[in-house]
């Protein structure tokens, strides 16, 4: 071991991200990797952080989000995340990738339009997309899905709302042979959605033929989170045994009131599913979901909250029942006068979210929408909830285990070597925190709220937030899946 690092993190409480026990010691970086871990008091460095009293973790990874613009537009974009200890995103999540497509409409179709308008629809490549990354530069880094509804729109000619042909399927096929060449690194589906429901599960396997020589896992916005959820699993496993490749299950709920509950059924059903192939799932920290609004879906019994509308825009933050009493309507009249439009909706029992959480299989994934006028309040929330509202004021699980789900387990499955870990050889991704004081600060009345406690950030071991605020540094990289 060197005597001498740029930087030593001492004295601080070390959770390696395995699940292990916690101990005090020192954190030694030099470049972008970790040079020692435990007791450096023969090392110096040419910068030390007292981190008496604090914690000392991997970066948090987020299993899932929306953020394939959002890490190409500056720290305006991603402050949401590195404020949370976050120094890795996974995009490309519930079919919805910024890469393969070239779009030129106005405005490409719901929910395709979570990510922007025509304006950033300019990848004609996920080689295309990567270059951008690495030219710009990134406060985080990226690991990427290729998106079958991406994938649909760009091979059916913008009539995504229709079985696929043969040759749409092989186009389909070829672009995500090509992307995952590129450096993406599994393949996602959101068949819940409309440009991707009509796609049988025999599509889903044909398009998904291309993991077969490139490697990568199978990520799914399922069919049905409600009253069909345990057939969507099943579908889901049924996709990646056929493929051969891990599954994973996103955003893991139980919607509707008629199924709540039903997550002890759910998880004996994924939990069996493990023994026999690998699966997985992440799950945000909150009962209510948000995506694009659909006017067929919205009902009396689930408070809806409108996050943006093109037609009104002033409607953000509001109510849907309010928007519909002042306009004299029902709330599906309301809901069609607002699209395109973005909702929250509160569709999930507490119980269930905790039970979903405090699974061994779970992982911790935001699911935030980083351009949403007014956003769930996961966007800037979820990782200091965890750990702050789930894990010190509930005690749901210890915070050894809170901080593995976040780093090493998601690590893990999704293929990040030497990421998610503190050990010497491992990439310096670090968050230096107050175990005492972390906590969120988003709601759902004001969700644009910096979580308190988190104290500095690196990533690939720069420095990327400090002192509540961006440092302005740019060292996030594209990671790829270990095949």
């Amino acid at each position: 071991m060197a005597l001498r690092c740029d930087l030593i993190i001492r004295d601080a409480t070390i959770y390696d991200g395995t699940g292990g026990p916690r101990r005090v010691g020192d954190v030694g970086v030099s470049g972008d990797r970790i040079v020692g871990v435990g007791d450096l008091g023969g090392m110096s460095a040419d910068r030390e952080v007292i981190g008496t009293g604090k914690a000392i973790a991997p970066g948090f990874i987020d299993a899932h989000t929306h953020d394939d613009r959002a890490v190409l537009c500056g720290p305006a974009c991603t402050l949401c995340k590195i404020s949370q200890g976050v120094t890795t995103v996974v995009v490309g999540n519930c079919g919805i990738s910024l890469s393969p497509m070239r779009h030129t409409a106005k405005r490409p179709p719901a929910p395709l339009d979570l990510l922007g308008d025509e304006q950033w629809w300019t990848f004609d490549s996920f080689g295309d997309y990567a270059h951008a990354l690495k030219t710009k530069g990134s406060e985080v880094n990226t690991y990427a899905l290729i998106g079958h509804q991406t994938l649909r729109v760009e091979a059916m000619g913008g009539d995504p709302y229709r079985a696929a042909t043969d040759a749409e399927i092989l186009r389909m096929q070829t672009r995500l042979k090509q992307a995952l060449a590129e450096g993406g690194s599994g393949f996602s589906t959101g068949l819940y959605y409309a440009p991707n429901a009509q796609a049988s599960t025999e599509e889903v396997i044909a398009v998904g033929e291309a993991m077969r020589t490139m490697g990568g896992l199978y990520v799914t916005h399922m069919r049905d989170e409600a009253d069909k959820i345990c057939a969507s699993i099943e579908e889901t496993l049924k996709i990646a045994r056929r493929l051969g490749v891990p599954a994973h299950i996103s955003h893991h709920k139980c919607s509707m009131p008629e199924n709540y509950g039903r997550s002890v059924q759910t998880l004996a059903l994924i939990q069996a599913a493990a023994s026999m192939q690998e699966v997985a799932y992440d799950v945000y920290p909150y009962p209510a979901g948000s995506t694009v609004l659909m006017p067929d879906r919205v009902r009396d019994d689930l408070r809806t909250i409108i996050t943006w509308s093109v037609p009104y825009p002033e409607m953000a933050g509001k109510d849907l029942s309010e928007i519909a009493r002042g306009w004299n309507t029902d709330l599906r009249a309301a809901a069609e006068r607002l699209t395109p439009a973005g909702a929250v909706t509160f569709q999930m029992d507490e119980e269930d979210v905790r039970r979903i959480m405090r699974h061994p299989l779970s992982m911790i994934g935001s699911d935030g929408l980083p351009h949403d006028e007014k956003p769930h309040p996961r966007l800037w929330g979820t990782f200091p909830r965890v750990l702050g509202f789930y894990t010190r004021q509930l005690g749901l699980f210890d915070m050894e285990t809170a901080i593995h789900k976040m780093t090493g387990r998601a690590a893990q499955v999704f293929g990040m070597v030497d990421r998610g870990v503190l050990r010497e050889g491992a990439y310096a991704d670090l968050v230096l925190f107050d175990p005492n004081t972390v906590m969120d600060n988003a709601t759902f009345e004001n969700p644009v709220q910096m979580s308190v406690g988190i104290e500095q950030v690196w990533a690939n071991g720069v420095a990327t937030f400090a002192g509540g605020k961006e440092t302005g540094e740019k060292p996030g990289r594209l990671v790829t899946r270990n095949r």
